[in-house]
C-alpha cells in the first residue's frame, strides 16, 4: 500500500510537468469581419424593433 502511495506522488511531482506555452493570437480573416458587421447589424435592427414594439404600447 505505501508503495502505490509513494509511486502516485513520484507520478504528480511537477517535475513532469510541461512549461505552459501561450496562445498566440490569429488574425481576423475577412469573411469573419464581415459576419462580425452583419451580426452587429442585425443586433441593432432587432433592439430597434423591440424598442419600436414597446413604445407602441
Amino acid at each position: 500500500m505505501k508503495l502505490t502511495v509513494v509511486l502516485f506522488a513520484f507520478m504528480a511531482s511537477p517535475a513532469m510537468a510541461e512549461a505552459f506555452d501561450r496562445p498566440i493570437p490569429q488574425a481576423q480573416s475577412a469573411t469573419a469581419e464581415f459576419w462580425y458587421a452583419l451580426a452587429c447589424l442585425t443586433l441593432v435592427a432587432s433592439m430597434a424593433a423591440v424598442q419600436w414594439l414597446v413604445s407602441r404600447r
